[in-house]
């Protein structure tokens, strides 16, 4: 029985049971013993852990919406579920200013992000699904995503966290590169990419009314505690030996790029398999904890660099500072 929800019948309480909701952690009465005796022995403390759905849909009760619930479901004892749609914070374009990496590292801007950031912080794992718009995922995700340097002050707080996704696509085999933009949100939130599904499905509900649907959701869930599990289509998918993507560009001669990771490596035939091989780069991002920690600090460095320069740097943008007819938005 999930800790939040109904206590059982068989739990008999004097007086007026109360369930205390701290630090992660609800009171439970045991069941009473089979004595004569009602009164339950003792409350238990049970761990609950928190698993946040980010709902990449504007679309309320979308299918997006209804998998994260069944994966929710399928999930054991001890699991509460919050909901993020993040087209609901009315989230602003980064604004590249870097302010978010200095002082007291919080973005400038005025909306919902560090309403999202916080759920992110607070929870315990993460289900990202999102539906494919245009060959790619809704591009909420992206907006999110493009304020990220305000992780690196909760890096310790996000990395490692068990995240799954998924898409909805509403015509099989157009989804286009959807799946690669949800493994690309997971592995930049910092958190363990535990595995992401394809599903194909149009209308509301209609994830549920076919084949699959329910099946995805309980692979996912298990994937959420015991880690992704293993495929026939793994034994013969190509994948990154560094982040586990599974999509690349091929290069001149039999050099590849891991579109994940963004690392370079080769590939060759052994019989009817693809094998590909990506070694370690100097600068990685977030294969390990210490990447992260060292693309931040390289990033916070570009400010010595820039002030450096600044005055070279105005010259060039001087030059082009009057080309070109602006095309503005009508004032309301």
């Amino acid at each position: 029985m999930p800790a939040n929800r109904p206590i059982s019948k068989d739990c008999r309480l004097t007086g007026v049971f109360r369930a205390h909701l701290c630090l992660n952690a609800i009171w439970q009465w045991e069941p009473r013993s089979t004595g004569t005796d009602d009164i339950p022995r003792r409350g238990r403390c049970l761990i609950v852990k928190t698993l946040l759905g980010i709902i990449g849909s504007p679309r309320r009760l979308g299918n997006s919406e209804l998998l994260i619930k069944e994966i929710y479901r399928q999930l054991p004892e001890g699991w509460n579920l919050k909901l993020l749609r993040i087209s609901d914070f009315a989230l602003r374009p980064c604004k590249g200013c870097y302010q978010c990496l200095f002082g007291k590292m919080t973005c400038v801007q005025k909306d919902g992000f560090q309403t999202v950031l916080e759920a992110m912080v607070e929870a315990d794992a993460y289900a990202v699904v999102a539906p494919a718009y245009m060959f790619g995922a809704n591009a909420s995700l992206k907006l999110l995503l493009d304020r990220g340097l305000s992780f690196c002050r909760h890096l310790d707080n996000l990395w490692g966290k068990p995240a799954v996704g998924a898409v909805l696509a509403g015509f099989p085999g157009l989804e286009g590169h959807s799946k690669l933009v949800v493994d690309g949100f997971i592995k930049f939130i910092m958190a363990d990419h535990r595995g992401s599904e394809v599903i194909y499905a149009a209308m509301p509900g209609e994830v549920f009314l076919q084949d699959g649907g329910k099946e995805a959701a309980k692979r996912l869930a298990q994937a959420l505690i015991e880690g992704k599990p293993q495929t026939a289509e793994d034994s013969w998918t190509p994948k990154c030996p560094l982040c586990g993507g599974d999509t690349f560009r091929f290069l001149d001669g039999t050099r590849i790029k891991c579109m994940l990771c963004s690392n370079e490596g080769t590939y060759e035939w052994e019989g009817e398999q693809l094998k590909v091989a990506v070694p370690l780069p100097d600068h990685a991002i977030f294969l390990t904890i210490e990447d992260a920690r060292n693309h931040f600090a390289f990033l916070q460095g570009m400010k010595e660099k820039f002030l450096e320069k600044r005055k070279e740097l105005k010259t060039v943008i001087d030059d082009y500072r009057e080309e070109g007819t602006w095309i503005r938005p009508q004032s309301e």
